[in-house]
């Protein structure tokens, strides 16, 4: 019986470094969501809206060319008119070229430019974003996978456990006190693996709502790349690269000239127009000529005199959003600095848990088998015996969740630094980056005013035929420990 015991903690200790036969790749993973995450594609699609507004600014400044067709009855003329038509047709032809607007124009499409900038970058921290989040669950499902067949694992020992324990009160060995003991902990450990189970399934519907599919045999993701030495370099490349920092600074430059377009409502206006106009009387025998073409050209200055403090107005509001950016560049950068120092301290702690747990693993082991050797010679008793195994099962536990903790907490110091975005993590090798520049590229320059894209479609994949996702572990080989967290 003692054989048995050892044998299945053997096996629970080999859960703590086993890999799945057949295993899907955390690249994949991240593959798929970030050709299948519907909140990655609404974010692509929010920022080509931003990029057209680029030519709307710039429409303001260019030429436009609009006809008017009238039809009139005279129904009722007056008396007084001599030689009054019945009816009549006008044709106008007008054609409009602005060539001052007090800046607006020029300042609009400078703001509207450094907007796609900043979406572009929030473009960036959402993709960041969304792969932690991706990374989160692929290594919770790792997590709980682990900590289920332990738990599994656990409650088969004491099952035996009990058990023995049972078979040595038949002849008088030990007590009821001892089986009550044993029967306390299996009830237990039974509990434990019913919430890892429950666990298990949450973990799984996360990564069903990220990816887009199930996971399927999940392998230990490969060590982190780009990893800073220090906490400063971390905030000093943060400061450099982190998307929502630079999004905050790209949106203060435009509140900038939204200052100057506002404050361009109080000075002139010139513009050029030219008009054609063709009336048809259609043959009225009372009119002399029954038809005629009339054209005209000139320069139009526009220039406000009062216009009830609206134009101050706005620009003072304009200038308090501008003061409300600058300050947003401020929090966005205290922001960065504190991911980047909380996300360092973690990793690094989580690291030296690694470290202490597979000390604390290994002490265990020693100490178990140390106890039930004593046991059997009757120097320990079986609580003695319950607690040893209690201590192995929490270390190996701890052991898995420092594992999870060290490798979300180096993603999450990547993210925060501006380095966790397909581009840094090699996934463009097969040309599925997704470059936003192609589509403002695209319309930043159109003008054709019946020029339209294709209809809007989803093309995010739905999880609705997924089967829900049960707690049953795959099958795993047992493999040489490594420390899948650190990244070092």
């Amino acid at each position: 019986m003692s054989h048995r015991i050892g044998k299945l903690a053997l096996l629970a200790g080999a859960a703590v470094v086993a890999v799945p036969a057949h295993a899907d790749t955390l690249r994949e993973a991240l593959v798929e969501a970030y050709q299948t995450n519907p909140t990655l594609q609404a974010a692509r699609a929010d920022q080509r809206a931003t990029d057209e507004n680029v030519p709307i600014q710039k429409s303001s400044g260019l030429p436009s060319v609009n006809t008017t067709v009238t039809h009139t009855e005279f129904v009722d003329p007056s008396n007084n008119a001599f030689l009054a038509p019945k009816r009549n047709l006008g044709v106008n032809l007008a054609l409009g070229v602005p060539i001052y607007s007090g800046g607006s124009v020029k300042n609009g499409i400078k703001a509207a430019k450094e907007r796609v900038a900043a979406g572009q970058a929030n473009l960036r921290a959402t993709e960041s974003s969304i792969f932690s989040q991706v990374v989160a669950a692929y290594m919770d499902v790792i997590r709980n996978e682990a900590i289920v067949g332990l738990s599994t694992n656990q409650v088969e020992v004491l099952s035996v456990n009990l058990q023995a324990t049972e078979d040595r009160f038949e002849i008088g060995d030990l007590t009821r006190t001892d089986i009550a003991q044993s029967q306390s902990r299996l009830a237990v450990a039974q509990s434990d693996l019913r919430t890892a189970q429950a666990n298990l399934i949450n973990a799984r519907e996360t990564y069903i709502q990220l990816v887009g599919s199930g996971p399927d045999d999940l392998q230990p993701p490969p060590p982190l790349p780009g990893l800073p030495e220090t906490v400063e370099d971390a905030v000093y490349t943060a400061l450099e690269n982190n998307p929502d920092l630079i999004a905050a600074k790209e949106n203060a430059e435009a509140t900038g000239y939204d200052v100057e377009v506002a404050g361009a409502g109080r000075l002139p206006t010139v513009s050029l127009f030219a008009n054609r106009d063709y009336s048809d009387f259609y043959g009225s025998p009372a009119v002399r000529i029954a038809s005629e073409f009339t054209a005209n050209a000139g320069v139009r200055v526009s220039i406000p005199i009062f216009q009830g403090g609206r134009t101050a107005a706005l620009q003072r509001q304009a200038g308090a959003r501008a003061s409300a950016a600058f300050e947003q560049v401020i929090a966005a950068e205290r922001n960065a600095i504190a991911q980047v120092r909380a996300a360092y301290s973690s990793w690094q702690a989580s690291n030296a848990i690694i470290e202490s747990s597979i000390t604390a693993v290994s002490a265990a082991e020693l100490s178990l088998e140390g106890t039930r050797a004593e046991n059997s010679i009757g120097n320990r008793t079986i609580l003695d015996v319950l607690n040893a195994e209690q201590e192995l099962l929490s270390a190996r536990v701890q052991l898995v969740t420092a594992r999870r903790n060290a490798y979300v907490a180096g993603f999450s110091l990547l993210a925060a630094m501006g380095r966790a975005e397909a581009r840094d993590l090699g996934l463009g090798d097969e040309g599925l980056l997704y470059d936003p520049t192609l589509n403002y590229d695209r319309v930043k320059g159109r003008v054709w005013d019946w020029d339209r894209d294709p209809e809007p479609a989803a093309t995010a994949t739905r999880t609705v035929d997924i089967p829900a996702p049960d707690a049953d572990i795959p099958p795993v080989e047992s493999a040489p420990a490594e420390s899948t967290g650190s990244g070092q």
